[in-house]
């Protein structure tokens, strides 16, 4: 049995605690880390050998989301966690990409790192942790690994920084900022935000990584102690003497297609045309594997585009470093979809269909966060065809759910509270054609669309994605960057946000890492991308539409007393059902009195919302109602003015003159409109018809009820004008 090792440090006032020797022992590294009542395991195993018939590093990250950590049991029908959630799925992709530059680029044994939550208090926010235990995992493995890192979270109230906050302190937060670093630079950045601006970012980013300064102390020091030593593996690495053949081979053919500018095509078409031709070359001589003659095509390629950028400051399409392809917007595209926006940037192509729901229809989560539902929610669709392509579709990848979730980020800072747009909103990005960034062209599709539908948003967002060409000290920051820039770069730096500020950013370096100097220049150079994006969208679509489609479901959110809710349901839901039966509306009742009212017509959802009013209305003395007469006395009539309220009529406040009998104005079922003049201690109500036939005041009604008459016996006609004798039915469903 393994020695147990315990570390602690502190992070923004909380302890974490790294542990090993105690788990998982046939691991190729087992930590736990702790903060609080979470508690997390994280592990790191490599193959013996090789994968054989691959070119890259096989690379597994996964977050198993198990439910018993909150101590509840799974919601579905098996009990059991099923596939993963979309938040593990985020995790497992938030904790892949800072440490996957780590490993060795040569590498061909597969690495599969696990987490498992066992305790979650509802409380600490479990990506960081996830980050933090797979590197430690990692750093004291026998893997390859040059790490460590750290993640910290960064949130931002009121105008003050703080480390990992909760889950509770980050409703409170403008900033929502993830970062993860190597001692010296950083390697991650995810966040979104409020319009923040871009100087306050970077100084949040700077701030990150100071923060995170103890936790990689903490695992070198384990390294130190308890770490094992490296595992040697098989390199993949080119055969002595390859380069110097292929050069040769080439000479300046590469040099000689790249002098002229290519789109998309033709620019790949040459590539592939010359690569055959080598490969053919040194097939015949086999002096060489086809495969290694490939991969040496690609790296020397790769070595001339960004020398070309370097030095000439010129890309592959011909454009300079901070120029935008051809741009354009369009709304209106489906003629049923409650709202619909297109967005192209040069070959890129994203079309975002809105449909509005009711509140029944938002998204139930089954996950340890406290957050239990989402009513905004962002889909992305990356079909094979968008990049001229064909694979079979085995449901959403991992990627698309990322891609989704970061323009989901980037539209919810402006999008109306649910007091003002009670609805749910569900955007569906389609990427139809793919040459860089269909995340960031989503962003700007889906604004489009919101507009179209007439969603009240903030403000319009646009998106960038930025890359970065670096070698030594010298290096470009490139604008919209093409599909072969992002995979021959450096960095893919995703910047989406208002003309205010940034609203979402997602940054991931291939390389050791960037400055903030780097960052700052970055920044800088995507604002000024997308106020020139902005002015596209704003030219097709200046505002939102004043009003929702035709098609569109119409939705009146009014809030009630919470102790009125059983007067709408009524016994055993007979009530609601009957306004829903009647009116064609859909009803949702929320347990602190907000009820919403949905139909296709605005009539519909008018009728069912003054019925609801009248359920839960309460009489107003001197107010005027229209009501039912439900049964007839000697002495007078009782009037239903409000659901389950009745109120007496006197007979002698039935006319403008004296009558015989209550019959000769009133019969049960009759109609009259009558006033209320009292509602006396016990809640029984006082009407007349007389005020309202006259046109009297409430205090002239009070004064003529109250009036003496000689010409009536109480006796005979019951309860006299000031006997104050009325009756009043608050009837209970």
């Amino acid at each position: 049995m393994n020695q147990i090792k315990t570390y602690t440090t502190e992070i923004g006032g909380k302890t974490i605690t790294l542990e090993t020797g105690k788990y998982a022992e046939q691991a190729g590294g087992a930590v736990t880390i702790r903060v609080a009542d979470t508690l997390m395991l994280a592990t790191a195993t490599m193959s013996k050998t090789p994968r054989e018939g691959i070119d890259f590093f096989p690379l597994t990250v996964d977050y198993e989301e198990r439910l018993y950590a909150g101590g509840r049991i799974p919601g579905s029908f098996f009990r059991r966690e099923g596939r993963p959630s979309e938040a593990a799925i985020l995790i497992a992709r938030l904790t892949d990409r800072p440490i996957r530059p780590l490993f060795p680029k040569d590498m061909r044994n597969d690495v599969q790192v696990i987490m498992y939550a066992f305790s979650s208090d509802g409380e600490i926010q479990m990506d960081m942790l996830a980050i933090n235990a797979a590197s430690a995992a990692l750093t004291i493995s026998d893997i390859p690994f040059d790490g460590p890192i750290a993640a910290v979270r960064i949130g931002k109230i009121d105008g003050e920084f703080i480390v990992d906050p909760t889950y509770l302190e980050m409703e409170q937060s403008s900033l929502d900022l993830r970062i993860a670093g190597t001692r010296d630079a950083i390697l991650m950045v995810e966040a979104g935000a409020d319009e923040v601006d871009e100087d306050t970012m970077v100084e949040a980013i700077r701030f990150a990584h100071e923060a995170m300064q103890p936790l990689i102390d903490l695992q070198l020091q384990m390294k130190a102690e308890v770490g094992k030593e490296k595992r040697s593996y098989i390199s993949f690495s080119a055969p002595d003497g390859i380069e110097e053949a292929v050069k040769t081979w080439l000479g300046d053919r590469i040099e000689k297609f790249l002098s002229v500018s290519h789109q998309k095509v033709e620019l790949y078409a040459g590539f592939d045309a010359l690569e055959e031709e080598l490969v053919n070359a040194f097939e015949e001589s086999g002096e060489y594997e086809s495969r290694d003659v490939s991969h040496m095509f690609h790296d020397l390629l790769r070595t001339a585009v960004r020398r070309m950028v370097l030095s000439e400051g010129r890309r592959l399409d011909g454009r300079g470093l901070s120029d935008i392809r051809p741009l354009s917007a369009e709304v209106e595209l489906s003629p049923r979809a409650h709202g619909s926006g297109l967005f192209s940037r040069g070959a890129t192509q994203v079309l975002t269909i809105a449909t509005l729901g009711t509140p029944r229809e938002r998204q139930e989560l089954d996950g340890l966060s406290p957050v239990d539902e989402k009513r905004y929610m962002h889909q992305y669709n990356f079909p094979p065809f968008s990049v001229g392509e064909t694979r079979p579709l085995r449901g959403t990848s991992r990627r698309e759910v990322g891609h989704g979730n970061l323009a989901e980020r980037a539209l919810l800072p402006v999008l109306p509270a649910q007091e003002e747009f009670a609805y749910t909103l569900r955007l569906v990005s389609e990427c139809l054609s793919s040459n860089g960034s269909t995340s960031m062209a989503s962003v700007c599709a889906s604004t489009l669309a919101l507009m179209d539908t007439g969603v009240p948003i903030k403000a319009p967002v646009a998106g960038i994605a930025m890359g970065l060409i670096k070698e030594g000290e010298e290096y470009s920051v490139l604008t919209d960057i093409l599909g072969t820039e992002d995979h021959l770069g450096d960095m893919d730096f995703k910047v989406a946000g208002t003309r205010k500020g940034i609203t979402a950013l997602q940054m991931d370096i291939k390389i050791r890492g960037i400055t903030p100097e780097i960052m700052r220049e970055a920044l800088t150079q995507a604002l000024d991308a997308r106020l020139r994006i902005m002015a596209v969208i704003e030219e097709c679509m200046p505002a939102p539409r004043p009003e929702l489609k035709s098609h569109a479901p119409r939705m009146v959110m009014i809030s009630i007393d919470p102790e009125k809710i059983g007067a709408i349901i009524g016994p055993g839901g007979k009530t609601i059902r009957s306004i829903q039966d009647d009116t064609g509306a859909s009803i949702d009742i929320q347990d602190d009195g907000s009820v919403f009212i949905s139909a296709v017509d605005g009539i519909a959802a008018s009728e069912a919302q003054h019925r609801i009013e009248g359920l839960i209305e309460e009489p107003v003395v001197g107010r005027i109602y229209t009501g039912r007469v439900v049964r007839t006395t000697d002495f007078g009539a009782f009037v239903e003015i409000l659901p389950n309220t009745d109120g007496l009529v006197h007979i002698s406040q039935l006319a403008s003159e004296m009558i015989d009998k209550v019959e000769d104005v009133a019969r049960v079922g009759d109609e009259l409109t009558v006033m209320i003049t009292a509602i006396d201690h016990a809640g029984k109500v006082r009407l007349s018809r007389q005020a309202v036939l006259e046109g009297w005041t409430l205090e002239e009604a009070i004064a003529k009820d109250r009036k003496p008459s000689g010409k009536r016996s109480s006796s005979s006609r019951g309860p006299s004008r000031r006997s104050g004798g009325s009756s009043n039915s608050r009837r209970n469903n």
